[in-house]
């Protein structure tokens, strides 16, 4: 089975961004920020991508499937 890592929360604190202010940058709802930063929510390549301008990190620094 594939392990979902997200290192979100980390990128977004040193962004000093919180839930809802990424949320609202990408047009999500707070709840799905908290599930992605607990690795219960894969997230699609558009919110990735999103995600990952927003905090100014690469994807794959922010996204690891292991």
């Amino acid at each position: 089975m594939v392990k979902f890592i997200c290192k979100l929360k980390r990128y977004r604190q040193l962004k000093e961004l919180t839930q809802e202010q990424l949320a609202d940058i990408v047009g999500v709802r707070r709840e799905t920020i908290m599930r992605l930063e607990a690795g219960k929510y894969n997230p699609s390549l558009k919110l990735a991508i999103d995600i990952s301008k927003a905090v100014n990190t690469p994807i794959e620094e922010i996204f690891i499937f292991d």
